[in-house]
């Protein structure tokens, strides 16, 4: 895509859905649940995302599915 279509379409995001931004906080999760889980330290932002975004279901065709993070969010295939 070109730089234009790019930021229109992060402008659509933007306008149209809520927007998790990651802080220290959020970081540092992710680096608990990486070495708890074994995820990947990328995999395990996007899970902490998920988790204090207040997500219970993370559709994801990379992860393990069926699989209970914290007890509160669970992991689904999509294509399963």
């Amino acid at each position: 895509m070109d730089w234009l279509s790019i930021q229109a379409t992060l402008n659509e995001v933007e306008n149209n859905f809520e927007v998790y931004a990651n802080t220290a906080r959020s970081i540092k999760h992710a680096c608990f649940i990486a070495d708890r889980y074994g995820f990947s330290f990328y995999d395990s932002l996007i899970i902490a995302a998920s988790l204090e975004s207040g997500c219970t279901v993370l559709y994801s065709e990379d992860l393990h599915d069926g699989q209970a993070i914290e007890n509160t969010l669970t992991i689904k295939n999509p294509f399963l």
